[in-house]
């Protein structure tokens, strides 16, 4: 394909924000130049929204799709514009069978400025929303919610080990990914739900093809997008299954590989 994309879709953590949280200023030019281009950017992420104000101040620009595909949020604004939710009928199933699977398994629950979780639950972020913790995620489900984690706060299955078993266990109930394969942990989302099919969503209002767009990503959560985009690109120094869903490889993102590979693409003619 010889044409500049019409519009960049990238995850954030691992991709183009480093593990300690800075972007660089090689990734904001290239990004800045594609906006000026009139290439449509969406920063397509598993965070919250509470989490992207950074990203907001970096570039100041662009739209953000959060919590794998389960909002729409205007990064300008601060406002969720569109978002698909988990019922709390389905949170309090999926505790139920994947403690039956997987017995040191526990959860917590978010949506917007929500985070609750189990007191067996170990945080490793948003570690002031809750001091406390419930002894059930059951006594904290209140409602809808955009996103369930669960972890293995002994740290006895990996990422990997904990989606093969949710995979099969929660099979047309939900969806299940995860973002970071070091750690012991599964984000959930509504069935149906993820980066790639609210991309798709996104793109078809603005009339763009798969052929026209670009992603990059680095983990499980990315593969949908990758798979989707019809120019995709899995990060070097990410999961390495990326490659089977991407079209591509860019270098890793302590190399700048997204911008050196947005450079390039940018060189084509429109």
């Amino acid at each position: 394909m010889s044409k500049r994309p019409k519009l960049i879709a990238t995850d954030l953590d691992g991709t183009i924000v480093h593990h300690d949280g800075t972007i660089t200023q090689r990734t904001i030019d290239a990004f800045t130049k594609a906006h000026s281009l009139g290439i449509h950017i969406y920063f397509v992420t598993g965070r919250p929204p509470r989490w992207m104000n950074e990203i907001r101040d970096a570039f100041g620009f662009g739209g953000a799709i959060c919590g794998n595909g389960a909002m729409l949020y205007d990064l300008q604004s601060h406002e969720v514009t569109e978002e698909w939710l988990i019922s709390k009928e389905d949170q309090i199933e999926v505790a139920r069978r994947m403690r039956a699977a997987m017995p040191p398994i526990s959860f917590a629950i978010e949506t917007h400025d929500y985070y609750h979780r189990e007191k067996s639950y170990v945080p490793r972020w948003d570690i002031g929303l809750d001091n406390v913790g419930v002894d059930k995620i059951e006594d904290a489900a209140k409602g809808p919610i955009f996103k369930m984690l669960a972890r293995c706060s002994g740290w006895e299955f990996t990422s990997d080990e904990m989606l093969e078993v949710a995979l099969r266990e929660l099979d047309g109930l939900v969806t299940v990914t995860h973002s970071n394969a070091n750690e012991s942990l599964l984000e959930i989302s509504a069935l149906g739900i993820s980066k790639g099919t609210t991309l798709a969503r996104v793109a078809g209002r603005l009339g763009i093809d798969a052929a026209d767009c670009v992603s990059f990503g680095d983990n499980p959560n990315d593969f949908p997008m990758l798979s989707w985009c019809g120019r995709s690109y899995a990060m070097a120094d990410g999961h390495p299954d990326g490659i089977k869903y991407a079209k591509n490889l860019a270098p890793s993102h302590l190399e700048d590989g997204v911008a050196i590979t947005i450079e390039k693409l940018l060189e084509l003619p429109a």
